[in-house]
């Protein structure tokens, strides 16, 4: 029987019961809740044949950036490459392969050109969307989804998550109101989407509003932290709030507790657990031996040399730490990478332009050698969204910049450095902090 999934689409291969699974799965997925692999294996026991099963259990593999679960996404292509399939599921199939290889900016071109046929594609313009996060493209993470919003409506099951989507696109590109505006509205069409209960966070911290932020992240914990494989994140912009408002001891507070109470190894949340850390310690606080469990969950992967931006939170908790020896394995993974020992892909690039000097940086500020911290930097600074993430995210390297040139003696650097800062985020204590230890700088100079 042909199958079709709620967006009109067919389904190669599916079952009744395997497309009900599959569009359980696809609903996790897009609101980042309760267990999206668990429910595609289902989908796959009722229906073996069905390619987008294969397809999305690949892609649940290859978008942790997960070193181990490569294989599996790699066995995942091999059967969906077997079956039958449509001219849009075989682009999904070429999408998983080019992922797998790291080559990102080819797998996000083969989903724009998916999204622009078939924009009702849910999945293709989420994948899209999570590669442009990960290549740092604010434009794309933007315009993907524009582009396909015209096409859908309330009918069409899943048209939150392209309101979500869209807000942090344009929270991104730096259209703050219209990010939070389209984000609210994500909610209240779906109060369980986290992403978009993250994109609204995006927009608070972007516009220098920590209280408004706190108050949006607060009126419904449950909906975004309970059963959501996104909670971590959202707690760490709760803390990063709280580091703002100078409240240094609730953000240690929240990470013992859910940022990363928990011990988690799961990549993405030992990036947030460090970078935490990290802004922490640039502020002066003692956070005891909290790098230590940090660093060990890193350690078994220190020197996989698979995604820039992971390097530079594995090294931040190495420094952290004081562990020498997983330091150098970060960096001769990198090496490797760059010298063609590691098959690498657009990863080369990131390395090459973004993440080897920053992991360098990284551990010139821990081994004390401040000027070097601030010269390994600087050149990088306005290119460093061509190795991923937010500009939430990204600013740690501002802060570890700030910081540095200050220990280096800089003063004039430093005091332009934190008058840049406070023309963005004149309100916080933390900008006040900054300004009280460069007074002095500037009546020097």
């Amino acid at each position: 029987m042909n199958q079709r999934d709620s967006a009109g689409q067919q389904m190669t291969g599916a079952t009744a019961e395997g497309l009900a699974c599959f569009e359980t799965a696809t609903h996790q997925f897009r609101c980042y809740i309760g267990d999206p692999l668990a429910s595609v294996e289902a989908a796959l026991a009722a229906a073996p044949q069905m390619v987008m099963a294969h397809v999305l259990k690949a892609y649940l593999h290859l978008l942790g950036t997960e070193p181990l679960a490569l294989p599996v996404a790699l066995e995942c292509h091999a059967t969906a490459a077997k079956l039958a399939a449509s001219e849009r599921e075989r682009g999904h199939v070429e999408a998983v392969r080019l992922l797998a290889e790291g080559r990102w900016r080819a797998a996000g071109r083969v989903l724009e050109d998916l999204s622009i046929a078939y924009p009702c594609d849910a999945l293709a313009l989420q994948v899209g969307h999570q590669i442009d996060f990960f290549r740092g493209d604010s434009r794309m993470l933007r315009d993907r989804i524009a582009r396909a919003l015209p096409a859908w409506s309330k009918s069409i099951p899943g048209y939150h998550a392209l309101l979500g989507m869209h807000a942090f696109g344009l929270e991104e590109t730096g259209d703050y109101a219209q990010a939070e505006k389209q984000g609210r509205k994500a909610v209240e069409l779906q109060r369980r989407d986290t992403w978009a209960w993250h994109a609204v966070a995006h927009a608070y911290e972007m516009r220098n509003r920590p209280k408004e932020g706190l108050a949006w992240m607060s009126t419904d914990i449950d909906a975004w932290a309970k059963d959501s494989f996104f909670a971590v994140h959202n707690w760490w912009h709760q803390a990063v709030y709280h580091l703002e408002l100078g409240a240094s001891d609730e953000a240690l507070r929240l990470f013992d507790g859910p940022v990363f109470g928990a011990r988690s190894s799961v990549v993405l949340e030992l990036i947030d657990a460090s970078a935490l850390l990290w802004r922490l310690m640039l502020r002066g606080v003692d956070v005891g031996s909290r790098f230590d469990a940090v660093a060990a969950n890193w350690a078994p992967i220190a020197a996989a040399g698979n995604y820039a931006f992971n390097d530079l939170h594995a090294m931040i908790a190495f420094v952290g730490a004081g562990r020498a020896k997983e330091q150098e394995a970060v960096l001769e993974a990198q090496r490797a990478v760059l010298d063609g020992e590691l098959a690498a892909a657009d990863n080369l690039e990131f390395t090459r332009e973004v993440g080897h000097p920053a992991a360098r940086a990284i551990q010139s500020f821990g081994q004390g050698r401040y000027a070097e911290c601030v010269e390994l930097l600087r050149p990088i600074r306005h290119s460093a969204h061509r190795f991923g993430g937010s500009h939430a995210q990204r600013d740690l390297l501002d802060q570890t910049l700030i910081e540095a040139s200050r220990r280096a003696g800089f003063d004039a650097l430093t005091t332009a450095l934190v008058r840049e800062r406070v023309a963005l985020r004149p309100r916080t204590p933390l900008a006040a902090l900054l300004e009280q230890r460069t007074r002095p700088l500037a009546k020097a100079a």
